[in-house]
């Protein structure tokens, strides 16, 4: 179900709590409702639609997929870059990873590790830190 985008900063500044197999139908919630913002948006947190568990959702090209309680093991290349969010007004200042290498649940809640590299590295980062309550 396509959901509400949260842009209440002080909602979106509180720290999320990791997800559980009961929380998968916020995983199918947060796909389509960036499915219905994809001409604006290429990942989403979940607290983005007001569900503060540690799930997020990402676009590569023309395919989308989701990562459970995501977990950078990894990271190289360190540059500044400025970003947005569908939550947030603006463009900011952040630091980001050229490479990262991540741990995390697949949609079937199954263990996977994967690597990414500059604008899909760029994206995950953004939406974990999120999970923090860092707005860029």
């Amino acid at each position: 179900m396509v959901k509400k985008i949260v842009r209440d900063p002080f909602f979106l500044q509180q720290k999320s709590e990791p997800a559980t197999e009961a929380d998968k139908q916020v995983v199918v919630d947060l796909l389509d409702t960036l499915k219905e913002n994809r001409e604006r948006c290429v990942g989403m947190a979940a607290n983005m639609i007001g569900v503060r568990k540690r799930i997020i959702v990402v676009a590569m090209g023309p395919f989308m997929f989701a990562m459970i309680n995501p977990v950078i093991t990894k990271k190289s290349g360190k540059y500044e870059t400025e970003e947005s969010c569908l939550s947030l007004d603006g463009v900011r200042p952040c630091t980001r990873y050229k490479v990262i290498e991540v741990d995390y649940l697949d949609q079937n809640f199954k263990p996977q590790h994967g690597k990414y590299t500059d604008f899909t590295a760029q994206i995950i980062q953004h939406e974990i830190d999120h999970f923090e309550g860092i707005l860029i």
